[in-house]
């Protein structure tokens, strides 16, 4: 059910403002394109800054730009897409074994955004599963934003550059702040193997998803890095509002 029931005239201004109608030439529909957005890039160690666009193919062309958000967050976008697992080593019969469950994001797994940490916590849990020996990472092609998907992504981005934190911009756009299901991942994972793991990740909601399945999880591993001025106040927000782990007690150096 969306979170917000109507939307501050604010943020439908701001939306507005990125959002362009591109009308078919058959007069049926429309394409939605939403930008330009800053995302600034890791490039082999080099900040380039890029401009981003994402776009929607509809059915239906309208400019009551507040009736497009909420339908978006009425529709799941985030489902067209497919899941994957990688598998290292004898994951199924070794003692110990690293897992990994990765929701994609699209900016930082492909583009190499600096505005998160995904693109380094997908490489990084690669790292560890092979210097482990053995482990899995289960990429989650359903959890583009918290589950929001790719377009509302964007629209959420653009709340972002204009002050609100990324709880509050999902929920502003009418989702929850995490609307993000593990129920499949852990069917694969459970066929795949029996014995305890040990679970690379931050977020406690990972942990309390398995453990409410009856796994085994013998330990955690945090994975913390690749901070900077653009992710920061994105990472403490991951601590002081959705509850994320930090056995350092932060994850930016900002003193």
């Amino acid at each position: 059910m969306p979170v917000v029931q109507s939307f501050d005239p604010k943020v439908i201004s701001l939306l507005q403002e990125k959002i362009k109608l591109i009308p078919s030439l058959e007069g049926d529909g429309a394409i939605y394109l939403v930008g330009p957005i800053k995302l600034p890039v890791n490039l082999d160690g080099e900040t380039a800054e890029f401009k981003w666009y994402c776009w929607l193919n509809c059915k239906e062309a309208t400019e009551n730009f507040e009736a497009i958000v909420a339908k978006l967050s009425a529709s799941n976008l985030a489902e067209l897409q497919q899941s994957s697992v990688l598998v290292h080593g004898d994951f199924a019969d070794d003692a110990s074994a690293l897992i990994r469950f990765h929701s994609i994001c699209h900016t930082g797994d492909i583009f190499g955004s600096k505005r998160c940490d995904c693109g380094y916590q997908l490489k990084q849990s690669m790292k560890h599963v092979v210097e482990h020996g053995s482990g899995a990472i289960f990429y989650l092609a359903n959890h583009e934003g918290r589950g929001i998907g790719l377009f509302s992504k964007a629209l959420a981005y653009i709340l972002q550059e204009n002050g609100y934190d990324t709880v509050d911009a999902n929920l502003q756009l009418g989702f929850a702040d995490d609307s993000r299901d593990y129920g499949d991942a852990i069917k694969v994972l459970k066929s795949l193997r029996t014995k305890p793991v040990t679970l690379i990740t931050n977020n406690p909601k990972k942990l309390e998803a398995l453990r409410q399945a009856g796994l085994d999880v013998e330990d955690r591993v945090q994975l913390w890095g690749d901070v900077s001025d653009y992710n920061c106040n994105y990472l403490e927000t991951k601590i002081q509002r959705s509850g994320h782990l930090n056995d350092n007690e932060r994850c930016c150096n900002n003193d």
